[in-house]
């Protein structure tokens, strides 16, 4: 099964000194084990926009991000037996030392979704 690990990250710890390591020893780790499908960091709030709920005016809000406490700096997806393997996975990312970790199953319906025509 397919797990998403959403990962919230705070700016400044992006310049610890040891934020790289930590995370090619943890991406190496997942690539051994054979449960790294994919992933990617995203570019900085600063150069982000949003799209709020709908208003009269009707407007998109230009960022820097939707209203949340911390950013989504990235994303994780593994393939892993079940929600438990997901979370010792998480437990291991080197952002649940300052961050937060939200892991989601990824729907297999969402795979075939198609808008109407």
């Amino acid at each position: 099964m397919h797990y998403a690990m959403l990962i919230f990250e705070n700016d400044p710890e992006l310049r610890r000194p040891d934020y790289h390591g930590a995370w090619l020893a943890y991406h190496k780790a997942m690539i051994s084990a054979g449960v790294w499908v994919s992933g990617h960091a995203l570019e900085p709030v600063s150069i982000a926009g949003s799209a709020p709920a709908p208003t009269p005016q009707g407007r998109v809000q230009d960022g820097p991000f939707a209203e949340t406490r911390e950013q989504l700096g990235g994303y994780i997806i593994l393939d892993v037996p079940s929600l438990q393997g997901a979370l010792e996975w998480a437990a291991r990312c080197p952002a649940v030392a300052y961050g937060a970790i939200e892991v989601r199953r990824v729907s297999l319906a969402s795979s075939s979704w198609r808008p109407a025509a």
